[in-house]
């Protein structure tokens, strides 16, 4: 499919051009317009002039890539091209990898974008390169490192229902051309929309801490490394849920909520030129998510219904990988090996006695894999890649035996690229793409085992700039071939789990430009068109044939338009949407189609930048009604204003 640069912002406005652009994506250096694949990229600062702090807001304007709804901090289960996360199975379809380091599932998929350079997302089946959970796609975010010149951008927000929000991002040599300092941090607080009638007040009230740190050394030309360290707090109180009969966003909760999740990150980074061209790079990291919540599900005073996590996931890995040149193709081997170790708790509040359930799931996976782009003739490219892996999960309920489930992949990809013209070119690919199978942790002994997901994939694509280079297109065609597909089914309370459709076959068209008219005008645009249907599924004596796949909507849309005047102000509206999604296998449950406009206007002064904008302008209400088996409702937020001062140094 396409590929793009997103440039909303200050890096574009005085180009009479659409820049060139380097991705990482494929985990090496390549020219945007070169990989024969669906990418898209967003500037680190453009995504801060425009306003973005967070994925939902970049998912927002990528064809086929959303967000399921779960009205709860830290749990974002990611959606693409029909396939979804499942979060009772603690994996995900899509990957999310910040600086080389991998979060496989929903739980803990978020980033709020401190310090960033870029964000490349890279849609279809991407585990040649990234194993297990990658089947629909890869979400890489590469953090800005700090070097010799000084860097610094502070912004103050303030907001509707009392929002407060300081961000900063700073760097500077401790060392020139030796050691050098980055630190990033940011403080949010808001008070929530949900009245809670019993007591008074607000019931979800929203407030994070997040942070980062980098310490890079750079003891030569040759050598790179970087040790860094992030933290994410969420402290929150409840969660956008309510009755489904009861007045929208009202409760009567005597019980409190709370959410109190916390994920911290450790990794460092080495770099080394063992040769001219011929490149090693070591990524050690350790990758933890605390998920720890209570939350009301009756809404009423008395306290009848309740449940409560606390979930520790723990992934400690290591990836080397060798890249070089073979005469004029560039290629790159691997290693890769982690290892989880998730404790995990789940209880409940029912009117005759509360439970609690602990189990342990341990596991990891082992793979070698590598990749070449291989040019066949002056407007002829071939990438190949494969990679071998071995998955293991183990699992025992608290006081019980364990399990254990083991699976080996051949994981291949091969792109055929041609330009055409100047400019122009075509490809088409084909990729396997794989998730692991595992247990269901807290569902019935019948249903507590699943099949590991396997995808083929089918792809072909457009892409190229017109224009004198002002404009930059892309548009693909895709079909996957889904066998055993893992389908969440979301009923009672601990009676949330995974079964395996027989099949289905997503098949959709992405397209996106972005146009620079000159006079400082600016549109971008994304569209995409998704059919993912059950084939063959039957759980039981229910039969879901020709049933949407759940949490995957039909449709996704994005228009922007931006305008920079000579004066130093600026204006720009977002439109984005999406079509209709279901809850559940049978199609019962769900959300509504939607759209929502984004406003926000500013203006620049030396070094200060004062914006106001308005989020959801048209206060638009996309609930997601029928949440665990029919009885809750997820509320969408309501309209938000506010203003934000910004300096840069």
């Amino acid at each position: 499919m396409p590929v793009l640069l997103a440039s909303f912002g200050a890096s574009v406005h005085a180009e009479f051009e659409l820049p060139a652009v380097t991705v990482t994506v494929n985990k090496q250096a390549q020219l945007l317009e070169t990989v024969p694949a669906s990418v898209t990229a967003f500037n680190g600062e453009d995504l801060e002039a425009a306003g973005i702090d967070s994925l939902e807001g970049v998912a927002r304007m990528i064809p086929g890539f959303t967000f399921q709804a779960s009205g709860q901090s830290g749990l974002q289960p990611p959606v693409m091209r029909g396939l979804t996360a499942n979060i009772m199975g603690f994996s995900s379809s899509v990957a999310l990898v910040v600086d080389g380091v991998p979060t496989l599932r929903g739980q803990g998929f978020d980033d709020n974008l401190l310090g960033i350079e870029r964000v490349e997302v890279l849609r279809g089946p991407q585990s040649t390169l990234y194993g297990r959970n990658a089947e629909a796609g890869v979400v890489s975010i590469i953090t800005r490192k700090p070097g010799n010149d000084p860097y610094a951008v502070v912004s103050a927000d303030l907001g509707s229902r009392n929002k407060r929000a300081l961000r900063l991002d700073a760097s500077r040599a401790l060392v020139k051309d030796r050691l050098y300092l980055g630190v990033a941090g940011e403080f949010f607080t808001q008070d929530g929309f949900i009245d809670n009638a019993f007591k008074g007040r607000k019931e979800d009230d929203r407030e994070r801490r997040n942070g980062r740190l980098a310490l890079r050394w750079t003891p030569s030309d040759r050598t790179d490394a970087t040790l860094r360290y992030a933290q994410r707090e969420y402290r929150d109180a409840g969660s956008l849920w309510g009755s489904v009969s009861a007045p929208r966003a009202t409760v009567r909760s005597g019980t409190d909520s709370w959410n109190n999740s916390t994920a911290r990150t450790v990794s460092l980074d080495v770099s080394h030129e063992l040769a001219p061209g011929l490149r090693l790079r070591s990524v050690t990291a350790n990758n933890e998510f605390t998920d720890r919540i209570q939350q009301d599900i009756d809404y009423m005073p008395a306290d009848m219904l309740h449940v409560g996590r606390n979930h520790h996931f723990r992934t400690l890995s290591q990836e080397l990988r060798l890249e070089g040149q073979y005469g004029q193709a560039q290629w790159l081997a691997g290693l890769y090996a982690d290892r989880d170790d998730h404790g995990l708790s789940f209880g409940q509040k029912i009117p005759l006695g509360s439970t609690t359930t602990s189990a342990a799931q341990k596991g990891g996976s082992t793979a070698l894999f590598t990749h070449w782009t291989i040019p066949l003739a002056e407007q002829w490219t071939v990438t190949a890649g494969g990679r071998i892996e071995r998955d293991e999960v183990r699992f025992a309920l608290a006081g019980g035996s364990e399990q254990s489930r083991k699976w080996a992949r051949f994981s291949p990809k091969v792109a055929l690229q041609h330009q055409w013209l100047q400019g122009a070119q075509v490809y088409a690919s084909v990729a396997d793409g794989f998730r692991a199978g595992g247990f269901n942790a807290f569902a019935p002994e019948a249903y507590r085992r699943y099949q590991p997901e396997r995808v083929h994939s089918f792809e072909l694509g457009a892409k190229g700039q017109l224009l004198e280079r002002r404009l930059r297109y892309g548009a693909s065609v895709y079909l996957m071939d889904v066998r055993d597909m893992q389908v969440q089914q979301i009923g009672l309370p601990g009676q949330m789990f995974l079964t395996n459709a027989a099949s289905a076959r997503p098949a959709g068209i992405e397209a996106e430009l972005q146009y620079l008219l000159g006079s400082g005008w600016q549109i971008q645009a994304a569209l995409g068109l998704n059919r993912t249907r059950f084939r063959d599924f039957k759980d039981g004596a229910n039969d879901y044939k020709g049933k949407h796949n759940p949490l995957a909507p039909d449709a996704t849309a994005h228009l922007g338009v931006r305008y920079d005047a000579p004066q130093g102000w600026y204006a720009q509206a977002h439109l984005h949407g999406a079509g209709k999604v279901y809850l559940d296998a049978a199609n019962k449950f769900g959300r509504a189609g939607y759209g929502v406009i984004n406003l926000m206007a500013g203006y620049a002064f030396g070094r200060t930048e004062l914006s106001a904008y308005v989020q959801n302008a048209g206060n638009k209400k996309y609930d997601t009604v029928g949440f665990l088996n029919g009885t809750t409702t997820i509320y969408s937020p309501p309209r938000e204003m506010g203003l934000r001062l910004t300096w840069r140094l």
